[in-house]
């Protein structure tokens, strides 16, 4: 069923990707940062393909999303933005267990979405899922959260090093990134 008044299967006009880039490089300049945002991106990336199948690797799992704070106010699927819910250092989880991981603390379009699906932003439950099934290997013992601190300098001289001490420590085969 169409929702274009030319009875097109076409989108609606108003029907139009959200310009999220060009909102926050406008939200930088306000913050009085003087120039726009700069957003990172390389020519050069250290992807590799897999050395063997998906269902015989070790998986590895990080997540920018942040442990559960209770003294931090609201941090329920579509609460406001909480920077006290933010976390700043590299932290890591058994994937045995069963977290409360959150994402109020990040800067997401919260009226056209709902964020009640906890696997958009941990996968960990089906993860395990896909493993105990034979689609996926094994998991590796830990999953990491990976900060989200706005900070190229920090993220690249920090936390992506420590992240990646973490997951070789792991030997994970292959890891999923589940930015939000």
């Amino acid at each position: 069923m169409s929702d274009h008044p030319d009875g097109s299967d076409q989108a609606a006009d108003h029907d139009l990707p959200i310009p999220y880039r060009e909102r926050i490089s406008t939200y930088y300049q306000t913050l009085g940062y003087g120039a726009p945002y700069r957003w990172a991106h390389y020519a050069d990336v250290p992807f590799a393909p897999l050395k063997k199948p998906l269902a015989q690797s070790r998986l590895g799992l990080v997540t920018t999303a942040a442990p559960f704070q209770p003294d931090e106010g609201d941090q329920g699927p579509g609460a406001a933005y909480n920077g006290g819910a933010k976390f700043y250092r590299v932290y890591s989880g058994d994937t045995a267990a069963d977290h409360d991981l959150r994402i109020s603390h990040i800067g997401y379009d919260r009226v056209h979405t709902t964020a009640t699906d906890s696997n958009s932003w941990f996968p960990l439950p089906l993860l395990r899922d896909l493993a105990k099934s034979g689609r996926i290997g094994e998991l590796a013992l830990r999953f990491h959260g990976a900060p989200t601190n706005r900070s190229q300098r920090t993220t690249l001289e920090q936390d992506c090093p420590e992240l990646l001490d973490r997951v070789r420590e792991d030997q994970a085969d292959a890891v999923i990134l589940v930015a939000v």
